[in-house]
């Protein structure tokens, strides 16, 4: 189960291209690349279930497991990317 404070972070892929700040109160800002702000909306949480939905009305869905955000095809770390590139299997 997962809790605003426990999604509240700063999120990144483990080669930091893409970022995703989920906020408290419900609102996320995802960047790519040298672009901020290329995905903004809001989120919501049932357990450790989130779903997004953006500015134009697009939906995507994620989850959190391990202290690992599962955004559709993404994988994200909490921290930096630095932090998280061992982890990752070649």
């Amino acid at each position: 189960m997962t809790s605003d404070s426990d999604v509240v972070s700063m999120w990144f892929t483990v080669d930091g291209c893409i970022r995703q700040e989920l906020r408290a109160g419900g609102r996320y800002d995802e960047a790519r690349g040298v672009r901020r702000g290329v995905y903004t909306g809001r989120y919501t949480e049932i357990g450790n279930h989130l779903d997004y939905v953006d500015g134009t009305d697009f939906t995507a869905t994620g989850g959190i497991c391990d202290d690992v955000l599962y955004h559709e095809h993404l994988v994200l770390y909490r921290g930096s990317a630095a932090d998280h590139r061992g982890r990752v299997r070649r």
